[in-house]
């Protein structure tokens, strides 16, 4: 993997960039849609790659080592086959959602414990394994293993839960090193800083993800609970730090605001489950606002969801049209909500690459996030 620095703001760190896989190129700053088992919820691969433009799509290791299971994604060739995309994956290491089943799991030194969420079957992860079933899983960009601290967790916490993760990461990488990828093309592991909301940790964290000198870094911890300033506090004090000439992804963040102040200090890559799932809920995200399609106020308005094109459902249907849908629990509205809000966060990450490489994103960027805060 290799990755272009461009353009860098004049006025801000927002930075606009190029990452080469061997599955194609991604320009930055850019949003990844969540393929959680394989698929973005409600989407199909030609409406992902033509509708939403998405450029990488994201799996999760923890869900689809439970299903479809590795053996399976090994006879079908790997991920990329298994769901015919062509483009770029990154897969999370399921440390997230091991940490969400905090009444299922168990964290040992060795790795965690954790019971699945379907049958109730027991398993283990170490950083060994998670890296065995990423390269089996065959994503361009794979995550290390690590834990998610919770976001109101106490200092001494927060201090020894990053002792465990940097004693995890030091074995994934041993293990990455040691194996080569399954099918032919090129995969790059990238570190996570955490840390919590503490400084001083993140610090540390940054410094130990830097010295490893990877294609790439992530940020993780972060909307796990903490007030969004600590968010945007730890990610400037973890990008003073971060190499810059490498790509920098928070992880599972966040609102439309959260992806322009966090390109405003730096950021690169971002991946949410929030245009999905907040869509399927009847949650329309526009660049004047965001829309609940279930408020009476939409059934007899005949306007398309935005008047100046910017939706990939504006010029067909309108949000009366929309409002029944969803109202009546139709599948079709569900999906039509949830291209619309992955086009949305798909056009606003390009907006910001073409401002900062046109030198006025700052400005553009306070309009912008003016604009995102109206409940219309």
């Amino acid at each position: 993997m290799k990755f272009e620095l461009q353009h860098n703001d004049t006025k801000s760190n927002a930075r606009a960039g190029l990452i080469t896989t061997d599955h194609g190129v991604i320009e930055t700053p850019i949003f990844m849609p969540v393929g959680t088992q394989g698929t973005v919820k409600g989407v199909q691969m030609p409406e992902l790659e033509s509708d939403i433009k998405a450029q990488i799509i994201l799996g999760n290791t923890y869900h689809l080592y439970l299903r479809p299971g590795i053996e399976i994604l090994e006879q079908a060739g790997g991920l990329h086959k298994f769901n015919t995309w062509n483009k770029p994956i990154l897969t999370d290491s399921g440390g997230f959602q091991v940490f969400s089943l905090s009444e299922n799991r168990k964290l040992h030194e060795e790795g965690a414990m954790f019971r699945s969420h379907i049958d109730g079957s027991k398993h283990m992860f170490t950083p060994e394994k998670v890296m065995d079933i990423q390269r089996s899983i065959g994503a361009d960009i794979i995550m290390a293993f690590d834990e998610c601290c919770p976001g109101d967790a106490d200092y001494n916490y927060a201090k020894k839960s990053l002792g465990l993760t940097e004693r995890w990461l030091d074995r994934c990488f041993e293990r990455f090193n040691s194996t080569d990828p399954k099918y032919g093309y090129s995969q790059s592991l990238f570190p996570i800083v955490q840390g919590c909301v503490y400084p001083e940790l993140r610090k540390q964290a940054a410094e130990f993800v830097a010295s490893k000198e990877a294609d790439g870094n992530a940020i993780g911890g972060l909307a796990v609970g903490e007030p969004t300033e600590k968010m945007y506090e730890m990610i400037e004090v973890v990008n003073e730090i971060l190499p810059k000439d490498k790509p920098r992804y928070l992880m599972g963040v966040g609102t439309p605001i959260n992806l322009l102040e966090a390109i405003e200090r730096g950021v690169d890559m971002f991946d949410c489950i929030m245009p999905t799932r907040n869509g399927r809920n009847g949650q329309l995200f526009t660049r004047f606002g965001t829309i609940n399609m279930r408020n009476k106020k939409w059934e007899n308005d005949f306007s398309p969801i935005d008047p100046d094109g910017h939706s990939v459902i504006d010029t067909r249907y309108s949000k009366a049209y929309l409002h029944h849908l969803i109202k009546a629990n139709e599948m079709v509205g569900l999906q039509f909500a949830s291209i619309h809000n992955l086009a949305f966060y798909l056009w606003l990450v390009k907006e910001a690459r073409q401002h900062i490489i046109a030198g006025d994103f700052s400005a553009w960027k306070s309009e912008m996030v003016r604009q995102l805060a109206n409940r219309l």
